[in-house]
C-alpha cells in the first residue's frame, strides 16, 4: 500500500496548493479514482490543524478494493492556502449556502484534474465522497459534473450547524439542494445516521425531497444511531457503511476486484502494560494510523491523538484526552508511544 502526502498546485490556493494523502494499493494496470473531502468543525482551531492523514483509514478502505484514493484538504483548511469556503458568503440569515457549496466544489474539480493524470489512474472513471460541508460540496458538484464523474456518495452533508440540532436559516439551505438538483443527474448515495446533531433526520429529510423534486437522483439511507453523535459514523463507522457503500459501487459497476485486499496489520509492538483488551484492541488500532500521533495513559486510563499536523500537538492533545479522563480518579497521565516507536 503506497501512502504519500502530496501538493495539488492552483492559483487560488497559492502559494501553497491543496494539501492531499494519496493512498493506493500496488496493482498492475490503471484504476478509478476516488476523491475524498472532509467536513467543517464549529470551532476555527481544528479548522486550521486539519490534515489528511485523518481520511488515512477511509482512503485504505477503497484502495483495498483497487481505487487510487485521494484525500484532499480544501481552501484555508489546515496547511491549504487560499480563502476557505466559510468566509465571504454572508452572516446569518444571509449566508449563501449555495454559492459556500460551489466554493468547496471548485476544489474538487480541481483535485479531480489533478488525480486524473496520475499515471496510475483510469481517469475515465472518478468517485467523490465528502463528509459534513464536504458532502454538501459533493451534492454541488454534481450539479456542474465533470464528464469522468461516474458516481458520488454524501455523508451527512450539509452546512450552517450552528449548534446541536440548530442551523441558520434552514430554509436557504433546503432551496440550495433543490436548485443543485436542477441539474444534478450523477447517480448519488447519502447516508444520514438517525442521531446526527449537526443534520437530523427531519432536516435531512427535507434535503433529500428538496434535491429530489427537480430531478436529482440519489439512493437515501437512513442508518441507526451511532455513538454519541452520528455525525462521526463516516470517521468512526466504517464497519457500518461499509456493506451500504459495497452494495452502491455494485450497484454502479464499481467492484474492481474479486475481494478485498487484507485489511493493514499493526507493526509487532507489543502494548503498555497493565491494559485491558479493549485498550490492548485500541492500541493496535492506532499502530495502523496516521502520523502524527501519540498514545497516553494512566494506572487505569488511556487516550490516543492521531493525524496531527505536528508530533507536538499529538502529544498535547493525546494528554489533554487522557487527563480528562483519569481526573476523576485523581491520576496524572504520561506519553507512552510517539508515532510508531517507544517515547523516551
Amino acid at each position: 500500500m503506497h501512502e504519500e502526502l502530496t501538493r495539488i498546485p492552483w492559483t487560488q490556493a497559492a502559494p501553497n496548493g491543496l494539501s492531499a494523502l494519496l493512498v493506493y494499493a500496488d496493482l498492475p494496470g490503471k484504476h478509478p479514482l476516488v476523491i475524498i473531502t472532509h467536513g467543517t468543525s464549529r470551532g476555527l482551531e481544528p479548522r486550521n490543524n486539519i490534515t489528511p492523514w485523518l481520511f488515512l483509514p477511509q482512503a485504505r478502505w477503497f484502495a483495498r478494493r483497487g481505487f487510487v484514493a485521494l484525500v484532499v484538504i480544501r481552501r484555508g483548511y489546515g496547511s491549504s492556502s487560499g480563502k476557505p469556503d466559510y468566509l465571504g458568503n454572508g452572516r446569518c440569515p444571509q449566508i449563501d449556502y449555495e454559492g459556500a457549496a460551489r466554493k468547496s466544489a471548485e476544489d474538487l474539480r480541481i483535485a479531480i484534474d489533478f488525480g486524473s493524470k496520475l499515471p496510475q489512474v483510469d481517469a475515465t472513471r472518478v468517485l467523490v465522497v465528502g463528509i459534513s460541508t464536504g458532502g454538501m460540496a459533493t451534492v454541488a458538484l454534481t450539479a456542474n459534473a465533470p464528464k469522468n464523474l461516474v458516481a458520488a456518495i454524501n455523508f451527512a452533508g450539509g452546512r450552517g450547524s450552528s449548534a446541536d440540532h440548530e442551523i441558520c436559516n434552514s430554509d436557504a439551505l433546503v432551496a440550495a439542494y433543490r436548485n443543485f438538483g436542477r441539474h444534478s443527474r450523477t447517480p448519488m448515495l447519502w447516508i444520514y445516521a438517525d442521531n446526527d446533531k449537526y443534520f437530523w433526520p427531519q432536516i435531512a429529510q427535507q434535503f433529500d425531497a428538496a434535491f429530489r423534486s427537480t430531478g436529482g437522483q440519489d439512493q437515501f439511507l437512513h442508518v441507526p444511531a451511532f455513538g454519541e453523535d452520528g455525525h462521526t459514523l463516516f470517521s468512526h463507522g466504517i464497519s457500518i457503511w461499509s456493506p451500504m457503500v459495497d452494495d452502491f459501487l455494485q450497484a454502479h459497476n464499481l467492484v474492481l476486484l474479486p475481494q478485498p485486499l487484507p485489511e493493514i496489520t499493526p507493526p509487532n509492538i507489543p502494548p503498555p502494560a497493565g491494559l485491558s483488551d479493549r485498550g490492548q484492541l485500541a492500541f493496535r488500532g492506532y499502530l495502523t494510523l496516521g502520523p502524527h500521533k501519540a498514545f497516553a495513559l494512566s494506572a487505569h486510563h488511556y487516550a490516543s491523538s492521531v493525524a496531527q499536523m505536528t508530533s507536538d500537538d499529538a502529544r498535547k492533545d493525546a494528554l489533554k484526552n487522557c487527563n480528562r479522563l483519569a481526573a476523576p480518579d485523581k491520576e496524572t497521565c504520561s506519553i507512552a508511544f510517539e508515532e510508531n516507536s517507544p517515547a523516551n
